[in-house]
């Protein structure tokens, strides 16, 4: 089963707001068996808007919406599915009722443009929307289920969670979609891939591995499609295990998560404790490694030690250290790492320094020197 999203906006296309709504419900949709073949973003304006709606039946059987039914005008998204269907526009008394209740509620007057809201096309099937007052439209068109919902994202994943992926559950005989993922790092992408070449060649056909890099990182995703979800899962672990015995040396998780956490998991497993002393990066790894629940088990604290002051009183670097090196060389750094160990009283630390930009370069250290 395949799903196509179509997100309606302006502001996400001139890049004053970031689509977060596609790749929440993408992960919600994979969750249940159904993969997003495409998702697509387009302007406000109807022909844009048509010509997404003709080009994603053709690829998924589910189109999923979201944006462009406001009170506005520059809200176009149900006028556009009124003329696409040619279903003309009917007021809907239920929705009228909720808009009108929530306006009450707020102690706010009604308008001609708020009534409007509860204009459908006639022929959807209504969905209401507990958080909002457009309503959601579900479309069901040539053997095609359109669904419209607002883009608001606290609305759109309420009526995901309550309303739309349940009726697709209960609407189609869905598959098993199974991930299993890999964190590497300390070797890229196309030598990793050479390492584990045979592995990868004598996947069946229902088992794909994807090589998703980023800096330093590679994770190794395998997924999994078919009838029986345990079958799966076992099936999957043959070639995890077959992968992280043949690139051991690399592998730092086991699991879907963040480097930090991998780190944290292992020093927490082990009793080991950490300590940060940081200057370009003011604070930034403390707070990857605090984001993560129950880090204050590893994590005993961080400095973060701009000036040479700083780095001499609390992190206990040499003056004589600072004139002949530098605060960007790796004497300095060896020194603040040692400093932090003493002043934290911990197993480990972390501690870097160097020239974020976009002044201070000097020859032999330029701008982007850690």
């Amino acid at each position: 089963m395949l799903a196509e999203i179509i997100t309606i906006g302006d502001e996400i296309l001139i890049g004053q707001i970031v689509d977060t709504n596609s790749a929440w419900m993408g992960r919600e949709l994979n969750k249940i068996g159904i993969s997003v073949k495409q998702i697509t973003s387009v302007s406000d304006n109807a022909d844009h808007i048509v010509n997404a709606l003709n080009e994603a039946q053709q690829r998924a059987d589910i189109i999923l919406i979201t944006g462009g039914l406001g009170p506005t005008k520059d809200d176009i998204t149900k006028l556009t599915l009124s003329t696409y269907f040619n279903m003309p526009l009917r007021r809907d008394e239920e929705t009228l009722a909720h808009v009108e209740e929530l306006f009450r509620k707020f102690n706010r007057p009604m308008i001609d443009v708020n009534i409007k809201q509860a204009d459908v096309p006639d022929g959807c099937t209504v969905i209401q929307n507990k958080n909002g007052t457009a309503p959601c439209m579900w479309f069901e068109v040539n053997g095609k289920i359109f669904v419209s919902m607002p883009g608001v994202p606290f609305e759109m994943m309420y009526l995901m969670e309550e309303e739309i992926l349940p009726r697709l559950k209960n609407n189609f005989d869905l598959p098993y979609i199974v991930h299993k993922t890999i964190l590497t790092v300390g070797q890229g992408e196309s030598f990793l891939a050479k390492e584990i070449e045979d592995i990868e060649d004598s996947l069946p056909s229902h088992i794909k591995l994807a090589y998703l890099p980023k800096l330093g990182q590679v994770r190794l995703r395998l997924s999994a499609i078919g009838p029986n979800e345990q079958s799966l899962k076992s099936e999957i672990e043959i070639y995890a295990q077959q992968i992280i015995e043949r690139a051991q040396k690399y592998v730092a998780a086991e699991d879907d998560v963040a480097l930090e956490k991998a780190i944290l998991d292992v020093m927490k497993g082990n009793q080991l404790t950490l300590s940060t002393a940081e200057s370009c990066t003011g604070g930034y790894i403390s707070h990857l490694l605090t984001q993560h629940a129950g880090s204050s088990a590893v994590f005993a604290g961080g400095a973060v030690a701009y000036s040479y002051d700083l780095k001499e009183s609390v992190l206990g670097v040499k003056h004589e250290t600072l004139t002949e090196f530098g605060a960007v060389s790796e004497q300095t750094v060896k020194e603040m790492a040692v400093g932090a160990i003493t002043h934290f009283k911990t197993d480990y630390s972390i501690a870097v320094s160097g020239i974020a930009g976009p002044d201070g370069g000097l020859p032999g250290k330029p701008v982007g020197t850690v």
